[in-house]
């Protein structure tokens, strides 16, 4: 059964899921805060309007205290993220985040102190045309500007590796891109148009006295009360972030002092805290250590022996054990992502990396719900026979030339050639459209093999007969060989159901078979069509599948004219 995409996205404990969610309430306050300015661009009177609308929003009670309560909550959870961090050794992007994230409450304060904080004790009628400028050209409107480039670029890097996972968001990411670009741009284009037309007005002495009546202009007294709040805000998160990383450093301390070592067999030792798997431990020292489900203990690559302290070890869950005893794995072995040592122990790497580009390991496995067709020519040693060799190559070549551009335009791709016949792979965003391309394929191949056989008929040669399997499953991409030369291809028990699919075509006298999960895969209801139950070999239980007599005339055997009456 296929899990779903969209639950994945909130795995996690309560502080994991919050920071999601109060990234997103500030993602969206960001978003229309940016449109808001940009509108400067046609007039300060729609960028006024818009302002209103928003701020009846945000400035509700309900609105403040979401608005609020994220930031504060986002900001609460990534410093004490910081804190409990095991190490600071960290991919580059993660990096940035985090830096960026430091630096926007820093640039946000003064922001916040001379608009809301300004309106709520003072009565000052913050509109966009007073701030945009109040600012232009200072170094308040730089430093604005600034915020608003490391804000959104803060926002859509956590947005993207939340959802990078998914699908639709791969395929979306060039418009996204572009989104992303023009956002930005256009919130700076409105603040500039603006900025110089409302600093222009604040500068005329004979337009200022009205403005400022309108604006409720600020005393001197004000502005330094303003600026003598801000300071204080930047020094109190300027001492919750160092107070972050001393709790950082004061736990690494504390911890490492009773460190764990670990002696690989010949290779370093290295020490790692206690409650880390080896796995972490190894990578943290800089010990490459292969892994290919990512440590999630759905592999045994990252298994190690150990020759030493096993007897101290916690013993291996029931899930551990189980996936050991699959590959007939010696009582002293481990895996790396699943222990988590607390004494010294020796072991060794029994995949160990050997330092080889060639295969990364995202290219070495990954698995994927999606259509496969198999298909094999009927009786073909029969029609071969007594032919010369270049003969049947000629003919199987003319053959795949009729047959593939029908996978090839449905968005598939020929993952293998079996002699005869061939294996198919429809790679799309996600199963249905997978499946869906299988159908249209195989309706294509049938009515390019009625065309291909009448060119056959022309030349006096008997037609051509084929059977095709379809089905939808769980197949595991990656490339398998030797290193170097190691082509990309599936496996899995889907594929061979499908290829026992395709064997049992002759026995039917059908030109193809196709599973019921592949149909309700593809969105049809098939309450109306009629299976037939298959024991395949090798196939746990027996598989429904529809018979097609000629898959040129699937469309209408799935959808059935409806019957009309006189």
């Amino acid at each position: 059964m296929a899990t779903s995409t969209g639950s994945s996205l909130w795995k996690g404990n309560w502080r994991t899921r919050a920071r999601v969610i109060s990234g997103l309430v500030l993602f969206a306050y960001v978003l229309f805060h940016f449109i808001n300015i940009g509108l400067g661009i046609f007039s300060l009177e729609i960028m006024e309007s818009f302002q209103d609308v928003r701020q009846s929003v945000h400035r509700s009670a309900l609105g403040s205290t979401l608005l609020y309560g994220a930031l504060l909550t986002h900001m609460g959870l990534a410093l004490y993220r910081l804190a409990r961090r095991r190490t600071l050794k960290m991919p580059a992007w993660e990096a940035l985040q985090i830096i960026l994230g430091v630096l926007i409450p820093l640039l946000l304060a003064a922001h916040i102190w001379h608009t809301r904080m300004a309106h709520e004790l003072f009565g000052l009628n913050d509109r966009m045309g007073y701030l945009v400028g109040l600012i232009w050209n200072t170094t308040s409107g730089w430093n604005q500007a600034a915020l608003l480039l490391i804000t959104w670029t803060h926002g859509c890097m956590g947005l993207h590796f939340w959802l990078r996972t998914q699908a639709w968001w791969r395929s979306s990411l060039p418009l996204l891109i572009s989104l992303a670009t023009l956002i930005p741009a256009w919130a700076l284009t409105g603040f500039m148009i603006q900025g110089r037309a409302q600093k222009a007005l604040l500068s005329d002495p004979e337009v200022f006295p009205d403005l400022a009546e309108t604006y409720n202009w600020l005393s001197p007294d004000a502005f330094a009360l303003l600026i003598e709040r801000t300071g204080q805000t930047l020094m109190g998160f300027a001492a919750l972030v160092v107070l972050a990383i001393a709790v950082h450093l004061t736990r690494r301390y504390v911890i490492n002092r009773g460190a764990v070592p670990i002696q690989y067999v010949s290779g370093p030792e290295i020490r790692g805290q206690r409650g880390m798997t080896l796995l972490e431990m190894s990578r943290t020292n800089g010990v490459p250590h292969m892994a290919l489900c990512g440590g999630r203990g759905r592999c045994t690559t990252c298994r190690v022996i150990i020759e030493e302290g096993a007897d101290l070890l916690h013993p291996p869950s029931p899930e551990e054990a189980a996936s050991l005893a699959a590959v007939n794995a010696p009582p002293n072995a481990r895996l790396a992502c699943q222990l988590r040592p607390t004494n010294p122990a020796t072991v060794l790497q029994v995949f160990r990396s050997d330092g080889r580009q060639a295969r990364a390991h995202q290219s070495l496995g990954q698995e994927r719900r999606m259509a496969i067709l198999f298909l094999d020519m009927r009786s073909f040693t029969a029609r071969t026979t007594g032919q010369l060799p270049y003969d049947v190559v000629f003919l199987l070549n003319r053959f795949f030339d009729a047959i593939v551009p029908s996978i090839t335009g449905a968005g598939g791709t020929v993952d293998k050639y079996l002699g005869d016949g061939l294996l198919a792979v429809f790679e799309h965003e996600d199963e249905t459209a997978s499946a869906k391309a299988a159908l249209d394929a195989a309706a294509g191949i049938s009515a390019a093999l009625i065309t291909f056989n009448q060119t056959l008929k022309a030349e006096k040669a008997p037609p051509v007969a084929i059977g095709m399997g379809l089905h939808l499953g769980t197949l595991v991409m990656g490339e398998i060989g030797a290193a170097d030369n190691a082509p990309r291809t599936i496996i899995g028990d889907t594929v061979n159901a499908t290829s026992r699919l395709e064997g049992k075509t002759k026995e039917l006298g059908v030109e193809a078979l196709i599973s019921e999960e592949l149909l309700k895969g593809a969105g049809y209801k098939t309450s109306h069509l009629e299976f037939v139950e298959l024991e395949l070999r090798g196939v746990a239980h027996p598989m429904p599948a529809l018979p097609v007599k000629q898959a040129a005339r699937l469309r209408q055997q799935l959808n059935p004219a409806p019957e009309t009456t006189t």
